[in-house]
């Protein structure tokens, strides 16, 4: 590609083709006035961020537990024994405390 005969196009077009008289009179003036005079917020910024994300947190919750709640059961309903064995296994084998007695 030859770049320096893309720019001399380029630069005959733009030549060619003056500006038009559609831009207002100090209309960059204008602008940059309203934007330097309206201050920037950060805490209203992370305000919406941290509200979206606790909407979409909450509708992700909601769907889940909806999920949860209609799906059939894959195994029997014993989840509460099987915690209850395995926080209890120590106190339920006398094997290891006698073990531990004698060290």
């Amino acid at each position: 590609m030859n770049l320096s005969g893309l720019q001399q196009k380029l630069i005959a077009a733009a030549r060619n083709n003056p500006p038009g008289d559609a831009v207002p009179y100090a209309f960059e003036k204008r602008i940059m006035a309203l934007l330097s005079r309206a201050p920037v917020d950060v805490w209203n910024i992370w305000a919406r961020g941290l509200t979206r994300a606790a909407v979409c947190c909450v509708a992700a919750a909601v769907v889940l537990g909806t999920v949860t709640y209609f799906m059939p059961p894959k195994q029997p309903d014993n989840l509460s024994q099987d915690v209850e064995s395995a926080l209890l296994a120590a106190v339920d084998n006398p094997a290891a405390d006698a073990a531990s007695e004698s060290e």
